[in-house]
Formats: C-alpha cells, structure tokens, sequence
C-alpha cells in the first residue's frame, strides 16, 4: 500500500487534487440551484430531467478533470522555473517527466469534455473554450499579472456555468469571480512572484474586472423574469431573497479577516501564500451552502456542506499522506 501511495503522490500533487473540490463545489451549486429554482426557464431539460446522482458525478468529473488539466498544464509550461523556485513540484523534483506530465493534462481534460458531455453540447464547447483559456493563460497571463489576474477569474467564472449557461441567477457567479481574481492577485503579492504587481497593472486588472463585472450583470438583469410584463427586471430578481446575499457577505467578511490576520502572524512569503490559497479554496463551497441554505434549500445546502466537510479532511488527509510518504520518519538506531 506505501509504495502504492509513493507511486500516486507525485500525480495527485500535480494535479492538485486536494483543492479540486472547490471547482466540483461551483458546478454542483449550478446543477442544484437551477433544478430547485429555475426548472422551467433553465435552458437545459436534462438538468431538469435526469436523475439527481448522475449529474453531480458528470459535474465532479467535468470540474475535476478540468481543474487537473490546469494544474498539470502549469506545471509543465513552468518546469524550467520550478526547478529554480519550485523545486517540491513533481516535475521540478523529477518525480514526473514533463511528458508525463503534459499527458496526465491531455487525459484529464478528455474526462472533463467525457463529464460535460452529460449536459449537452454547448456543456462541451464551452470546456472547450475554458481550457483555450487555461492555456492562454499559461502561455501569457501569469507573466503579465494585469492580463492573467482578470483571465483566471473569467476561468473560474466559464468553468462554474458549464452545467447551464442560461442560468438566470448570475450574482454567485460574480462572487465566484471577484473571490478567485481577490485571492490570486493576495497570492501573487504575498508570495513575493515574479514580475511584481505593479500599481499600473493592478489598475489595469481592476479596469478588467469592472469591465467583466458590469457585463455580468447585465446579462443577469436581462435574463431575470421582470416582476410585471413590460418592465425592465431589475439587478436583483425578485424571485430570489436576501438571505443568501447576507450569508455570502458574511462568509466574505469573515475570509478577509481570517487572511489579514495570517499574514500580520506569517508575513510575507511562499508559506503564507499557500494558506491563503487553500483558504480561498474551502470557501467556494461555503458560498454555495449560503446561498442555498439562505434560499431554504437545506437539501441542496446539506449536500453542499458535505462537500465542504469532505475537502476539508480530504486536503488535510492528503497532506498528511504527501509527507508521511515522501518524507518517511526513520527510526533511530
């Protein structure tokens, strides 16, 4: 079973397997938000019609099999860096060839085409055009922060809509967005990565996102059922109540000080980086529970907290499995 594990550990760290469920968690809120609260304007019978388990499994696959693709991807496109800076990464460290690597992305992004099959053709193109984006990004985006900041949240923004792209309710679609752009450009000042993030091309990003923001939420407002025929709908539908905007605010709140607070303890550097990552991971799926515990949906919600609670022990069991098995405790003699 050890040697098992030593033979696995390096493809789960390329992959990034520990944090994945924060993809799965945004598609699954899209599949259980539109069957409980938009059936009959989803735009996608089969999210409608199909049983319960087998979209959620076509939504893990899809996001998982997404989100491994990116992280194998970057892996191989900086092998050269890493080697450098990175020298724990599988490929840096020789673990993985970057062959290897570059197939372990080929055959993660067919499981993830293979799981938006389930929800139609426009599921499939749109991967498609995602996984373009994930690879402009690797080639460009990280290496002008201006550019790849606003494109990795556009990622994570395409990625969550896969299920149905005429979802209606486009706020936590926002919050999704604005949360990865917030976190990665925090990632990418606190762990001090190269070329620095300057005050130009941090107005720049900020330009970027406003753009894509106010895009958003015009197609929202033109989706929602205005409240009487022959007005305009307004930003927020009057189909959906408060209390999921509150539970959110609150969660964000709530991540801001927790983040603020790692860092006056840590400071600066790769170790304070990474904690903020893997917060900023577990909070995606807490977004989906308040936005559906705040619309009542204690089933949908529950099974949001479970993948909550699961990737939580699942990133915590993983680390524990990646340093008893990498780094073996010897006994002295």
């Amino acid at each position: 079973m050890i040697a098992g594990l030593a033979r696995m550990a390096p493809v789960l760290r390329l992959t990034r397997v520990s944090t994945a469920f924060a993809a799965v968690a945004d598609v699954w809120f899209v599949i259980l938000w539109t069957r409980a609260n938009e059936p009959e304007h989803a735009g996608a019978p089969g999210l409608v019609d199909a049983p319960l388990w087998m979209l959620l499994l076509a939504g893990a696959f899809s996001a998982t099999g997404l989100y491994a693709f990116g992280a194998a991807i970057n892996d191989v496109t900086d092998s050269s860096r890493d080697r450098a800076l990175h020298r724990d990464r599988p490929i840096a460290e020789g673990r993985i060839s970057p062959v290897a690597g570059a197939t372990i992305g080929s055959f993660s992004l067919i499981v993830a085409v293979l799981g938006a099959a389930v929800f139609g053709r426009t599921a499939v193109v749109l991967t498609c055009v995602v996984a373009l984006a994930v690879l402009a990004f690797n080639a460009l985006g990280k290496f002008v922060p201006a550019i790849g900041l606003v494109l990795l949240s556009l990622i994570y923004a395409g990625h969550m809509l896969v299920p149905n792209l005429s979802l209606r309710f486009l706020w936590p679609v926002w919050v999704v967005m604005t949360h990865a752009m917030a976190v990665s450009g925090v990632v990418y000042v606190v762990g001090r990565k190269a070329p620095p993030l300057t005050p130009r091309a941090l107005l720049t990003a900020l330009a970027g996102w406003v753009f894509w923001s106010a895009a958003l939420l015009w197609l929202g407002t033109h989706r929602a059922e205005p409240a009487e025929p022959g007005m305009h709908a307004g930003l927020w539908p009057e189909w959906v109540g408060p209390g999921g905007a509150a539970f959110v605010a609150l969660l964000a709140g709530m991540f801001v000080a927790l983040a603020i607070r790692r860092i006056r303890n840590l400071g600066y550097g790769p170790r304070t980086a990474e904690k903020i990552n893997r917060y900023g991971a577990l909070w995606l799926p807490l977004y989906a529970c308040g936005w559906l515990l705040g619309e009542g949906l204690f089933r949908e919600g529950l099974i949001m907290a479970a993948l909550a609670l699961s990737g939580l022990l699942g990133m915590s069991m993983l680390r524990e499995i990646y340093a008893a098995v990498e780094h073996p405790i010897g006994y002295r003699r």
